[in-house]
């Protein structure tokens, strides 16, 4: 009987530490990261913009053969770092 009782209660204490995490700890950092990710769309869309700009400036026939990506052409690399600071 007294077995059977501190399963029931050990059980008991695990799963309300469990919910506990999940309303306290998940649930506030699921928010988090769904407006972070959210920003991170919006950033994106400015980005296509961009570079949507950018390619309706650029001549078609100017583009064959060019060696510049249009990562150069907003002044950015591959690897983050500004074209300026060369």
């Amino acid at each position: 009987m007294i077995i059977t009782r501190l399963i029931s209660l050990t059980n008991f204490v695990v799963a309300s530490s469990a919910l506990g995490f999940q309303v306290f700890v998940l649930y506030p950092w699921h928010n988090q990261l769904d407006a972070s990710f959210e920003e991170l769309k919006k950033e994106h869309i400015r980005v296509l913009a961009a570079v949507k700009e950018v390619a309706e400036r650029v001549d078609p026939e100017s583009r064959k053969g060019m060696t510049d990506s249009i990562l150069g052409r907003l002044g950015l690399t591959a690897f983050g770092n500004n074209a300026s600071k060369r």
